[in-house]
């Protein structure tokens, strides 16, 4: 175990040891992280767009999120992390798997960009009073050991007046015919017990949680893949892949 994975945290261990296996594989666009670079995009442009509308600023711009910070939690290689940090935002990022960190470190100085990872949980450094205008935890809470203090945590993160968005796997029938047997078993899109049904979150009980936190959902949108263009795109459908933004009164 990391020194990340202390005792208290919402870490699972276990968890940490397959990312961190699959590491040195996160920005090969053809690898087994190939469907997070498709992905990524629909994210991102949902994070800039949310942040751009609630604080009144030019989702257009170059420099869009300049001088928000931003905690991005399960960071894994970067690939959320540098365009965010791309776009003018002091990034952190977050990350229990040793390798993961290690490998966003040296990609992001190869390209120049700055982003400050660390091999942390979100429950070290809200205890340090760390606080940030955007927390984000994308693809991680079907992760986690405990969601309801995973959650807490992050919302615990937020700023006055910040903004926390989350992503994840709704827990159905459709998202266990999708995105276990079809993407792990058939497609093979990601290595075999990537993910644990059980695990998966409906959007009523995330909003529950993020709202014992203290702050109030506002927006709610699925993610869907095209097969025939090959191509992940933002939906009303929340019944695999879905995004949660709260905000925290200010």
């Amino acid at each position: 175990m990391t020194a990340a994975a202390r005792e208290g945290s919402t870490i699972d261990p276990a968890e940490v040891a397959r990312f961190d296996a699959l590491a040195k594989s996160w920005w090969d666009p053809k690898g087994p992280m190939a469907v997070l670079h498709k992905f990524n995009p629909v994210r991102l442009a949902f994070i800039r767009d949310l942040v751009c509308e609630r604080l009144e600023r030019d989702p257009k711009s170059l420099q869009a999120l300049k001088d928000l910070s931003i905690v991005d939690i399960g960071c894994g290689g970067g690939v959320l992390s540098e365009p965010l940090a791309r776009l003018g935002a002091q990034v952190t990022g977050l990350d229990p798997a040793t390798t993961n960190i290690a490998v966003a470190r040296v990609h992001a100085k190869k390209a120049g960009v700055t982003v400050d990872y660390r091999e942390e949980t979100i429950e070290s450094v809200v205890a340090s009073g760390a606080r940030f205008d955007i927390v984000l935890a994308m693809e991680v809470v079907e992760h986690v050991t405990d969601v309801d203090a995973f959650v807490a945590s992050c919302c615990a993160a937020v700023k006055p007046g910040g903004l926390l968005v989350m992503a994840t796997l709704n827990r159905t029938l459709k998202s266990y015919a999708l995105a276990i047997v079809g993407a792990e078993y058939i497609l093979r899109w990601l290595p075999r017990g990537t993910h644990d049904w059980e695990k998966f979150v409906t959007p009523d009980e995330l909003e529950a949680a993020i709202e014992t936190g203290g702050l109030s959902v506002f927006a709610r949108e699925g993610v869907a893949y095209n097969p025939l263009a090959d191509r992940w795109s933002r939906s009303r459908d929340l019944d695999v892949n879905y995004m949660l933004a709260a905000g925290r009164a200010g």
